[in-house]
């Protein structure tokens, strides 16, 4: 062993006597599981939890429950004929089938929750109409925990809002289950009020040649954590993973991404935006793919861009792009934040516009990408009108 290695060895040892955690060297194999105690109570020195403030998960890290009075959330489902909509319990076979928790919240989360939802589409059906599944929160000071499963029989056809509302605490699961040729357009909406703490894991499993476009949208909230998970069960899936985040004063918006690439000739595409003003302000965006040695044929990018309106405004981007096969079709990533652009707001105020319309204008354009490939034009319409009203602050 060389100076340097001994060096370094003794370095690492010292670290983990101190308390110190060594991440998993590869993102496929971090722990999942479904028993809550199966996960270590985290610290917040751990790769996963670094970037959040744990003092303000009000102990759902420890188990909520022990530290906020439990509640229940309200969810009610506006959808189509051609939906159904189940309550079932916790012995339900089909819970879990996208995937396991990757977190100890999640775990708790799927350890907690008394009854789950289960939304499905049946085979070669298509939907007259989006579904809207609203969610409304415990209320101010209470906990509770959710499961949700969204499940689209092979050759179905589907779009999907899910809208979150309300004040409290709390955590959920997902899932997204799509068959063979079927395709599923979901729109996630964070619009809690100011009290909300919101931790949630997405599990997106996608079936032979199926396509799933997912957007979310944060807007509300004091601590949103939002962690999609996107697998291939089959060839020739697609998935566009697309954001859409404004942080205000105080709020942290956390949104940490996993695509799992095992099977061959499927595509993945990531965009997500956001934009922060006012003290306190923080955005953290993790960007995790995984191309397996079995994922042959893979074409993924993924890009995240960040627009800092106040100089007391945080963002942290961290892509990350893991390959352990050479034959694949393409594999990027990309990662920006900054200011406005100055040459921007010169020209508008060139012509007239005065500096804060054109600081709002720049905003508009820099989520236009993402607002418009939201398919359900009220939903576009409100969420642009939300929008609107954040940017009113800037230049004031």
């Amino acid at each position: 062993m060389t100076v340097a290695e001994n060096t370094t060895e003794n370095n690492v040892r010292s670290a983990l006597r101190e308390g110190a955690v060594v991440p998993p060297s590869s993102r496929g194999e971090r722990f999942t599981g479904y028993d809550v105690e199966a996960f270590e109570v985290p610290t917040g020195r751990e790769e996963i939890w670094r970037f959040t403030p744990m003092k303000r998960l009000r102990g759902l890290h420890q188990g909520g429950d022990a530290v906020v009075p439990t509640g229940k959330v309200t969810l009610s489902v506006d959808a189509p004929p051609e939906v159904t909509v189940e309550t079932v319990g916790r012995e339900d076979e089909r819970l879990g089938q996208a995937g396991a928790p990757g977190d100890r919240v999640a775990a708790q989360a799927y350890s907690s929750f008394t009854e789950a939802t289960i939304v499905s589409v049946g085979a070669e059906t298509t939907l007259s109409r989006p579904a809207v599944i609203t969610v409304t929160g415990p209320g101010k000071d209470l906990l509770a925990y959710g499961h949700l499963q969204i499940r689209l029989a092979p050759y179905a056809q589907a779009s999907l809002v899910l809208d979150h509302r309300g004040s409290g605490t709390y955590a959920d699961n997902v899932e997204f289950i799509t068959g063979e040729g079927a395709r599923l357009t979901v729109v996630s909406v964070q619009d809690w009020d100011d009290d909300a703490v919101h931790v949630s894991e997405h599990h997106l499993q996608l079936g032979k040649d199926s396509t799933v476009k997912h957007t979310v949208v944060t807007l509300g909230g004091d601590l949103v954590r939002l962690s999609p998970t996107a697998r291939f069960a089959a060839p020739g899936g697609d998935v566009e993973l697309l954001g859409l985040y404004f942080a205000d004063a105080g709020q942290h918006q956390e949104h940490r991404l996993f695509v799992d690439h095992a099977q061959p000739h499927c595509k993945s595409h990531v965009t997500y935006k956001g934009a922060l003003q006012g003290e306190g302000a923080h955005s953290v965006w993790i960007g995790d793919v995984l191309i397996r040695s079995a994922a042959e044929g893979t074409d993924t990018y993924e890009l995240n861009r960040n627009l800092l309106l106040t100089d007391s405004a945080r963002a942290d981007s961290v892509p990350n792009l893991e390959i352990e096969t050479g034959e694949i079709e393409g594999a990027g990533h990309a990662s920006a934040t900054g200011r406005f652009d100055d040459e921007q707001l010169f020209y508008l105020q060139s012509r007239g516009i005065d500096e804060a319309t054109a600081r709002r204008l720049v905003v508009r354009g820099f989520f236009f990408e993402i607002l418009n490939r939201i398919d359900v034009p009220e939903l576009r319409q409100r969420l642009e009108a939300e929008i609107d009203e954040e940017l009113q602050a800037i230049g004031h």
